[in-house]
């Protein structure tokens, strides 16, 4: 076992509770987080089986990746089963989806299992800072395809029509010290929209990429991990670096700066860790 991080993760791989292979195929898979889902890929007559896979698979563990179990919506007649089972588990956090209210994040949180909290509504996104800010939510997920859904936007829009309600939910999250998680891409095939729609979700500050198929993870890991460029600058600077402001190549440089050379170092150095909450 590594030791504790608040590193986020760069991948975070999302799998039907109720799919065994998937669920044991995963165990081999780089993704840094793996969320077994209770939810929208799960058919209705095997929610409550799939409750039960997603907690003893997380008993079993995925080796030193995160482990984290999306319940049903607060609408849904097994939510507060989900909610309660996922309390008792081995997983390292609870997923809520459709969060619109610092409300509801607090009453799932309240169960003591760090929350992740999917932002996925015009009425979510309004209030992502009130929600980032709730004790015990972690991060902020961003759900583009309910998004693109309730803001009337065309499903195979891009990032355009969506670009505000995504930069809310970063700065939403970074307001409140928490992750914000990008949303899925849907087309399986496309590595270079894939890799397109990682480099916008990274500029815009995006911690790491929610997915929805193994092939999707190299892609995301490299476009979210530091290159060989970045982590040679910042190594250069940290070590010219001796307090104040000062130059450096060319450009004025202070505490802040070295402070985020650090904060990618680590990042580049990263293993996957299990989680340690903010206190």
């Amino acid at each position: 076992m590594t030791a504790p991080s608040n590193l986020p993760p760069r991948t975070a791989l999302f799998l039907p509770a109720s799919n065994p292979r998937a669920i044991e195929k995963a165990r081999g898979l780089a993704a840094e987080m793996i969320v077994l889902d209770l939810e929208d890929s799960v058919r209705d007559e095997d929610k409550a089986g799939a409750r039960e896979a997603a907690v003893a698979a997380a008993a079993e563990g995925f080796g030193d990746r995160l482990v984290a179990i999306r319940v049903n919506g607060e609408e849904d007649a097994g939510h507060a089963a989900d909610v309660r089972a996922v309390a008792g588990s081995a997983a390292d956090f609870l997923v809520v989806p459709k969060v619109e209210t610092p409300d509801l994040a607090a009453r799932v949180a309240a169960a003591g299992k760090p929350v992740l909290a999917m932002i996925e509504t015009p009425a979510g996104v309004l209030a992502a800072p009130a929600i980032a800010a709730v004790p015990g939510v972690e991060g902020l997920i961003a759900g583009v395809n309910d998004l693109r859904a309730t803001l009337g936007v065309p499903a195979d829009s891009g990032r355009a029509g969506i670009g505000y309600a995504l930069q809310a939910i970063v700065l939403a999250a970074r307001a409140g010290g928490v992750w914000a998680l990008d949303g899925v891409y849907n087309a399986l095939e496309d590595e270079a929209g894939l890799a397109e729609d990682c480099a916008a979700g990274r500029l815009i500050g995006f911690d790491g990429k929610t997915l929805i198929h193994p092939n999707q993870i190299a892609v995301a890991a490299r476009a979210f991990g530091p290159s060989e460029v970045e982590v040679a600058e910042a190594e250069a600077l940290v070590a010219a670096a001796t307090g104040g402001a000062e130059r450096f190549r060319g450009r004025m440089i202070e505490t802040m700066h070295v402070d985020q050379a650090r904060a990618l170092l680590a990042r580049a150095g990263k293993g996957v860790a299990h989680f340690a909450p903010r206190v």
